[in-house]
């Protein structure tokens, strides 16, 4: 489960992106519970708008983020961004302290963390591949999950404390210390260790992640099911606040719920981790269950029956979003993985910009359960698509000798799919292509037959 913890860089990464990111969910919380209570009167569409503009960017500058993390060097480019989140923490911070924080001010700043962020998190993502060998990919991706959920489970709950004792603007002032943390980790770094990656310059190249994708109908899918659950699914500031008024909590409460969440996103990301790689099928049950425990949080009668469900609810989108990493890492062509994983983070983000404002209004007018149902409606219909196209894609078939046995053969499309290398030729010359796995390994989904059959 920690194999990829036994090389030098990532468990430096490792350890630097813990506290990093410890900070940044302090600061997430901090930033939704005063624009819902501070800077409104508990009005949830403006956090909706407030997230749109922060999640917009991603989606918006996909095509450059994308080239300038195959382009330059990720470390460096990691380190400016983290340098820039860090200005902006200090900003919000003083200018929350100083009482002079107004609700268009505050949609300025997200939309400033949201650019920054559009290059900051491809480059994250395509760097964890940069640190182990590629056998140790998929484990390196997992386990970066966990150290963001572990992040989740602690900052929330210490912003809820903080938030009450000593108010918001001391929130953002320790996120930016928190910052210090990444930095230090990318300088402490051995840079001969670090997997070389390609690189080539020029615009004209910008297009080929599109063209990459387009080529793959899995990638497509996954793709389509990661918006899904993030336009509408993965809102759970919205959520989560406006649930926590409801039940008349407050912000402690809202806090704690997001503690929670990860609970769940925490066990889901060691259970993926312990996976010796990402398969397509655990996407697509991650979205079923999401369904299914979005459903359980709609009917939830009390504070903790809904705390509870939020532990299920994290389980299962944190098993489909870092499964669905994972299979987008590792069968990615290394030449394009940053504009692919650009393209991958633009989808999950940018969904937000969609679905938040519509979440958003739906929790003021109709109240939260409303909008928590529609998010576990869009994530059986994520479902449903994942499952459509597995039989139609000719995955699933009958066991050669056993009549009620079914094979899922999830490595079938990669033969048919991948581009050929002409297409990409003088992108990615000098490349192997990934290996299949040994017949013997094939996934198997098994059905018992009924009573007499």
């Amino acid at each position: 489960m920690f194999r990829s913890l036994s090389i030098f860089n990532y468990r430096v990464w490792f350890f630097g992106a813990l506290v990093s990111n410890v900070g940044a969910w302090m600061q997430a919380t901090a930033q939704n519970w005063v624009v819902l209570t501070q800077l409104t009167d508990n009005d949830a569409a403006a956090m909706g708008v407030t997230m749109a503009l922060q999640f917009a960017p991603p989606l918006l500058l996909v095509g450059v983020t994308g080239w300038v993390a195959d382009r330059f060097d990720r470390r460096k480019l990691i380190m400016c961004t983290q340098a820039s989140l860090l200005l902006l923490a200090l900003a919000l911070g003083t200018l929350l302290l100083t009482g002079l924080m107004t609700l268009p001010m505050m949609y300025g700043f997200a939309l400033a963390l949201g650019v920054v962020t559009a290059f900051d998190n491809p480059a994250r993502q395509a760097f964890v591949s940069d640190l182990v060998a590629q056998e140790n990919a998929s484990n390196a991706v997992a386990l970066n999950a966990a150290s963001f959920n572990t992040a989740r489970l602690i900052g929330p709950a210490v912003a809820g404390v903080m938030i009450v004792v000593v108010g918001t603007g001391w929130v953002f002032l320790v996120n930016a210390v928190t910052f210090l943390a990444m930095i230090a980790a990318l300088l402490l770094m051995r840079p001969h260790e670090l997997v070389v990656h390609h690189r080539r310059g020029g615009p004209a190249r910008l297009a080929d992640g599109f063209r990459y994708v387009a080529r793959r109908p899995d990638l497509i899918v996954t793709f389509v099911m990661v918006f899904l659950l993030g336009a509408f699914g993965m809102n759970f500031p919205i959520f989560a606040s406006t649930m926590a008024l409801e039940f008349g909590r407050g912000a402690d409460g809202f806090g704690l719920l997001s503690s929670f969440v990860a609970i769940g996103s925490l066990a889901g990301a060691l259970l993926a981790a312990r996976r010796e790689r990402a398969r397509m099928r655990v996407v697509i049950l991650g979205a079923g269950g999401f369904a299914v425990a979005s459903t359980l949080s709609v009917f939830a009668p009390s504070y903790g029956a809904y705390a509870a469900t939020l532990v299920f609810t994290g389980f299962a989108v944190v098993t489909t979003l870092t499964t669905a990493n994972g299979y987008v890492q590792t069968t990615t062509d290394p030449a394009l993985r940053g504009r692919v994983l650009a393209l991958y983070m633009a989808i999950l983000l940018g969904g937000t910009p969609v679905g938040a404002p519509i979440v958003g209004a739906i929790a003021s007018e109709y109240g939260p359960r409303v909008a928590i149902a529609l998010a576990a409606a869009v994530a059986l219909i994520a479902c449903g698509i994942g499952v459509v196209w597995t039989l139609a894609s000719g995955r699933v078939h009958r066991h050669e000798t056993k009549r009620f046995r079914l094979t899922l053969d999830e490595t079938q499309p990669l033969h048919t799919i991948t581009p050929e290398p002409e297409d990409f030729s003088d992108e990615v010359a000098g490349t192997t292509p990934l290996p299949l796995p040994p017949a013997d390994r094939t996934p198997r989904l098994t059905s018992r037959p009924r009573h007499g059959g």
